[in-house]
């Protein structure tokens, strides 16, 4: 077995320094990094994870927070989770699936990832002492990952006037957060300058609610009309109420959701979709948290994933 000194000797280097690239290696020059990882290369020296945690006083532990009240095996979750476990993966670093807040720093871990928090979560947030990584749009200075919502929406808007759908509404979901508003921003932001007239109707992020709504306003609503949905949730029921009040999908009505991740399969016809990169978004989390660990807690900013229209039989071709 490869040792410390082993890789010293092989860089011309002491023990000392070889431990400093390991576990401290701000500390130590380029030139010297450079040495010493050649070495480590060279005889496929692999550092002990442990050990190297224990040095730098961590734990090598991770929780990730989920403040939705959700099943954490549905598909959306179930991707995260891999994702997220795939960029702690790299470095070594194991990952704690946490449901209740009021455990969340019960034990040890160097970090914290969160989703679904909302605005009114903000003082609770502002308590935590360990460096956090928020998954979902935020306006209180938290660093976060997400999808670019306001450019998905614009997506979807444009390929429905592409489309020759004369009436496009928006059905939303009624929360008060960053995420929905980026969400109608880049809808209203591309039917006026299109010079057309918002229309926006929002309610829970349930598809038995937007089933019940476009059933009960079915006449309201003309042929020829697109509607844009806040999530696939939300498409899935209006899918159904088309369908069952006799509207043909794509001929009269077009549905478009958001999210891509299982549900816009299972719909009948398949859904036309803002999909996420909900694996990437999930590595791209677990990216941000070690770098902050990495660097003392160090603002991070926030990073948007470019979204991808997938177009299938609820629009037309």
């Amino acid at each position: 077995m490869v040792t410390l000194s082993d890789v010293a000797k092989q860089a011309n280097v002491s023990k000392m320094t070889v431990s400093r690239v390991i576990n401290h290696p701000e500390q130590v020059t380029a030139e010297l990094r450079g040495l010493v990882e050649a070495a480590m290369k060279t005889l496929d020296y692999r550092p002990n994870s442990a050990a190297k945690a224990l040095a730098q006083n961590r734990t090598n532990v991770v929780k990730f927070l989920i403040l939705e009240d959700v099943d954490t095996t549905e598909p959306y979750y179930m991707s995260l989770l891999f994702g997220i476990a795939k960029g702690l993966d790299r470095q070594q670093y194991a990952l704690q699936l946490v449901t209740d807040r009021n455990r969340l720093c019960v034990g040890n871990a160097d970090g914290f990832l969160i989703t679904g928090a909302r605005t009114k979560d903000q003082p609770w947030l502002d308590q935590l002492q360990k460096p956090l990584v928020l998954f979902g749009e935020n306006r209180y200075g938290y660093d976060f990952i997400d999808t670019d919502n306001k450019l998905g929406t614009q997506q979807a808007t444009e390929y429905a006037l592409a489309k020759n759908y004369q009436s496009i509404i928006f059905i939303g979901i009624d929360v008060k957060e960053p995420f929905e508003y980026s969400r109608e921003a880049g809808y209203i932001n591309t039917l006026q300058k299109h010079r057309q007239v918002p229309r926006i109707h929002r309610m829970p992020n349930h598809s038995h609610a937007s089933q019940q709504f476009i059933a009960e306003n079915w006449r309201k609503f003309a042929r020829n009309t697109c509607f844009i949905c806040a999530s696939d949730r939300l498409a899935i029921g209006v899918v159904r109420a088309i369908a069952a009040q006799g509207g043909r999908i794509p001929a009269d009505f077009g549905v478009i959701g958001f999210d891509g991740v299982f549900l816009d399969q299972v719909s009948n016809p398949k859904l036309t979709t803002v999909q996420q990169q909900v694996p990437d978004l999930g590595e791209h989390l677990a990216r941000m948290l070690l770098a902050k660990i990495g660097q003392s807690g160090a603002q991070q900013g926030e990073v948007l994933l470019t979204p991808t229209l997938v177009a299938r039989g609820t629009t037309r071709s």
